[in-house]
């Protein structure tokens, strides 16, 4: 007769000599401190077929950026309060996902760490985190949101993570492109595919966006132009000291995709005044200013000009009359 077998389950080993509080302790998040030698930028989305022409995250930095200049007083003043998300790096060291700021701040001040949040990621994940940690900042440049909504939107697409949220209200399923609209609380997943679109601007005319030198809705339309043509029309920018409007930007795109754009069309539509600018006579302080008392300020001056308009009006009125 075949005796009965009792399956018998061993615990795990670390389970014989720790308590279940410090199990729990240790599947817990904790702020620890990391040399700031062992914490590097991110390296990028390596699912995106693209690179990011100044690193592997979309927000720029500099040292004398007024921002940073804020963060690294408070950093000096009382070190970094709120700590940085960091994932471990298999080359060695940490990646971090959010804190760069911070972590530059730590090296100018000349501390040696910083506190920091360790946490299992995988890619889609820690662009996702990466990307809505800082898009709600106070100032984001074009070039941060276009580069940051585009590699979001890839990481989402590959993770195949379910995008039909649900609202209170009305039941709407979201895109991917909306799911990074709503989260970035932008209008709609179109503006979202508008804003990626400027990432195919070569980087001088995407810096030029981020300078308030070429507006919005003028580069999404010269993102259509070819690298050639826009690199071209660098050129032409220079010539006419001039950059593009809405309405230029569109006979430049019509022209691109019949063929027909070289540099001499460029410079032929750079060079025609912008229809704005038609309608607007501007006067600096300086050529104003002798005609007037020191004692007056901007708004008394074109008071009083209106004044002397309206009366050399009814004058010719007048002189009209008899």
């Amino acid at each position: 007769m075949k005796s009965s077998e009792k399956k018998i389950e061993l615990a795990p080993v670390d389970n014989l000599f720790t308590t279940e509080q410090e199990r729990q302790e240790a599947s817990e998040e904790r702020v620890v401190r990391i040399p700031l030698t062992q914490l590097h930028y991110f390296k990028g989305y390596p699912a995106m077929q693209t690179e990011i022409p100044f690193t592997g995250q979309p927000y720029r930095f500099k040292d004398d950026d007024p921002k940073m200049q804020e963060t690294l007083d408070s950093v000096k003043k009382r070190g970094v309060r709120a700590p940085g998300l960091v994932r471990p790096d298999p080359d060695g060291g940490y990646e971090i996902i959010s804190g760069h700021r911070r972590h530059r701040a730590s090296e100018l001040a000349g501390l040696e760490d910083m506190p920091v949040i360790i946490r299992d990621m995988t890619d889609e994940e820690a662009v996702i985190e990466m990307v809505d940690a800082n898009i709600q900042r106070e100032k984001v440049m074009p070039s941060e949101k276009a580069w940051a909504y585009r590699m979001k939107l890839e990481a989402i697409k590959h993770q195949g993570a379910r995008t039909d949220l649900t609202s209170v209200q009305v039941e709407q399923k979201l895109s991917a492109r909306d799911k990074v609209a709503k989260d970035a609380g932008e209008k709609s997943g179109i503006q979202i595919m508008r804003y990626i679109r400027l990432t195919e601007l070569i980087p001088e005319l995407l810096d030029m966006v981020d300078e308030k030198k070429i507006a919005f809705n003028p580069a999404y339309e010269l993102s259509f132009l070819k690298k050639e043509e826009q690199v071209d029309l660098l050129d032409a920018i220079d010539s006419e000291q001039a950059t593009p409007s809405l309405s230029q930007a569109q006979r430049l795109k019509k022209f691109s995709q019949e063929g027909h754009l070289n540099i001499d069309v460029m410079r032929a539509i750079m060079g025609g005044e912008k229809k704005s600018d038609l309608d607007k006579v501007t006067f600096t302080s300086d050529t104003l200013r002798k005609y007037f008392p020191k004692s007056y300020t901007p708004a008394k001056m074109q008071e009083t000009i209106i004044k002397l308009l309206e009366q050399w009006q009814r004058k010719r009125q007048r002189d009209q009359e008899r």
